[in-house]
């Protein structure tokens, strides 16, 4: 999809939610997004999962089966949901980077380290998940969770998560999908549309920021279409497992 312009120049495009942006604007719109809501993130994932967010952040985890002495790269991790799970599951005998593009993201996830003692296995990083400032082969594990279909260039980020996994590495993303059966659908949809963004406007303060992320749902990719990116990226033994009939799906892959 490209932008025609008087010169008869054109530039890439991509989506925000239903609207059309250039590629190169979609970064600071998501930014923005989540600078606005990083103080009230955790208590809307609640509010609008009726806390069932935390138990396919469980089963991600129970998947992942994590091992002592690993050291975990949670992308887009923000809050530290992800990291903190892990680590309790490791008993101290394990590491987490946590890298957002978003610093009031990681700011809030920095008080929670705080509070529940974790800092000393915690390492914060501001950056950018198509372009990861990480050498090669670093990590044992990635995890991203409801944070792929907010970047720009997804395959860009799938090929970063493969080049800084250790060979036998493995890939993990907890992420909104395609919801199956047509009546339960249409329920989801009702509840997206006219529900999320209004209970965003009562607890953040912000309909926009949730009714873009309502959106940015229905434009990512369904189960099986994000799994055959995930294979172009070059990861093996590629599977998904959906979550509450397909309101989310965790991805796996393994770089062989």
């Amino acid at each position: 999809m490209t932008d025609e312009r008087e010169t008869g120049e054109s530039r890439p495009t991509t989506h925000f939610g239903f609207r059309d942006v250039a590629e190169g604007e979609k970064a600071g719109l998501v930014h923005g997004v989540f600078s606005s809501v990083a103080s009230k993130y955790d208590v809307m994932n609640d509010v609008m999962s009726f806390r069932i967010h935390r138990l396919w952040k469980e089963a991600l985890i129970d998947w992942m089966a994590p091992r002592p002495g690993m050291k975990l790269l949670d992308v887009a991790g923000g809050t530290g949901d992800v990291s903190f799970r892990v680590l309790d599951r490791l008993k101290g005998e394990g590491e987490a980077t946590i890298c957002d593009m978003t610093a009031a993201m990681l700011v809030e996830g920095r008080k929670r380290a705080e509070a529940e003692s974790l800092s000393h296995a915690l390492t914060w990083v501001c950056g950018d998940a198509m372009k990861l400032p990480f050498p090669d082969r670093s990590f044992d594990a990635y995890t991203i969770a409801f944070g792929i279909r907010n970047v720009t260039r997804i395959g860009d980020a799938l090929r970063e998560a493969w080049r800084v996994l250790k060979p036998g590495g493995r890939f993990l993303c907890l992420e909104f999908s395609r919801v199956d059966p047509p009546l339960m659908r249409k329920a989801y949809d009702l509840y997206s549309f006219h529900v999320i963004p209004r209970m965003g406007q009562a607890i953040a303060g912000d309909r926009d920021s949730y009714q873009y992320l309502v959106e940015s749902i229905r434009k990512f990719p369904d189960q099986e279409a994000f799994a055959g990116m995930i294979r172009e990226a070059g990861f093996g033994r590629v599977s998904y497992r959906n979550q509450t009939l397909g309101v989310a799906a965790i991805h796996s892959g393994w770089r062989l």
